[in-house]
């Protein structure tokens, strides 16, 4: 058994791993397992509407998991994807509402202040970590916290007149398509999903096509060994942090310009940055296998909202479910043994 069949091999049984370790808490809770799940593939995929509600919902996650997978490739713990989503967000915002433009410069304006916040915020623990070799799981932990309060002052000081949320961005800003309002029955699906596509496939082409993916990968692997061979860690280091911070920031103009249209007072994280890490991990690190793994996430997350209503399923279950499938995919290396030992048996 090759090494990519055990890759994909792994993530698919720690899914199914997962729901049937669900399967059993329902059952042991008194729920009806199958009415559950039938319950949440409905609230999923039942109807137009909860197809283009489960895209939607898995556009950031595609770009949070493409940030933290492309640390991850070049030998990087980008824990900050949520503090770079957040300064994505309110960059997009502040363009959004500022100017009033020909969409055809006014909407990838504001999309490119949200990837150069990002960048700039994966940027700082970058240069910290080649210059200071300040450990970039510490820095950028403490960079969500920082963004968050920054952003919150923003909306209420600058962006706003003592309120709690940003006025809404011009139309022509605006992510919002006609065209996927029209097929899933104006759901919420927005042009974003082109630009996850796009950059699920720049950030193949990168890693995988490019003398600077090799560079990066090479670092990853082993510093000193590229230092060796002339490679400049320093600013690999440097880079990857900051594309890295540029694909998270896009994640937060996809909600401001996408989903929402303006910028709130956050009490608390939004968790999207945090869950790319989940999507990564069950994504396996790859541009592709990010983008089924959000959309995974985003059907569990849309179809636990009818799980209550058809089966009586509490939809907090549904995080309990997620939670087993990222334990099952950390504990890869068992489901890895069992695969090589029932392949010598077979033999």
């Amino acid at each position: 058994m090759s090494n990519r069949t055990m890759n994909i091999l792994i993530p698919v049984i720690s899914v199914i791993l997962g729901l049937i370790a669900g399967a059993l808490i329902m059952l042991v809770s008194g729920y009806n397992p199958a009415k559950g799940y039938i319950a949440l593939w409905n609230g999923a995929f039942g109807q137009n509407f909860y197809v283009g509600e489960t895209l939607r919902l898995a556009t950031p996650y595609i770009f949070s998991g493409l940030a933290i997978a492309f640390a991850f490739r070049t030998g990087l713990f980008n824990i900050g994807a949520e503090g770079q989503l957040i300064v994505g967000w309110i960059a997009a915002v502040w363009v959004g509402m500022a100017f009033d433009l020909p969409k055809i410069i006014h909407l990838p304006l504001a999309i490119l202040a949200a990837a150069a916040a990002g960048a700039l915020w994966g940027f700082i623990p970058g240069i910290l970590k080649a210059r200071l070799r300040v450990h970039e799981v510490i820095v950028t932990i403490m960079m969500n916290y920082i963004a968050l309060h920054i952003s919150n002052y923003l909306i209420r000081n600058i962006l706003s007149k003592q309120q709690d949320t940003t006025p809404h961005i011009h139309k022509s800003a605006s992510l919002s398509s006609p065209f996927f309002q029209k097929i899933t029955d104006f759901s919420t699906l927005h042009s974003g999903i082109y630009l996850a596509i796009l950059a699920a496939l720049i950030m193949w082409f990168i890693i995988e096509k490019t003398t600077l993916g090799f560079e990066l990968k090479s670092v990853g692997f082993n510093q000193s060994a590229s230092e060796y061979a002339g490679m400049n860690v320093s600013r690999s280091i440097v880079f990857s942090m900051a594309i890295s911070g540029a694909f998270a920031g896009l994640g937060g103009a996809m909600e401001g310009l996408g989903n929402y249209g303006f910028a709130y007072l956050q009490s608390s994280f939004t968790g999207i940055g945090f869950d790319g890490i989940a999507v990564a991990l069950l994504g396996g690190n790859k541009a592709l296998g990010v983008l089924i793994a959000a959309v995974l996430f985003g059907a569990l997350k849309v179809g636990a909202l009818n799980m209550p209503v058809d089966a009586g399923v509490p939809n907090e279950l549904v995080n309990i479910v997620i939670a087993l499938i990222i334990f099952f995919v950390a504990s890869g290396y068992l489901i890895r043994w069992f695969l090589t030992r029932f392949k010598k048996e077979a033999k």
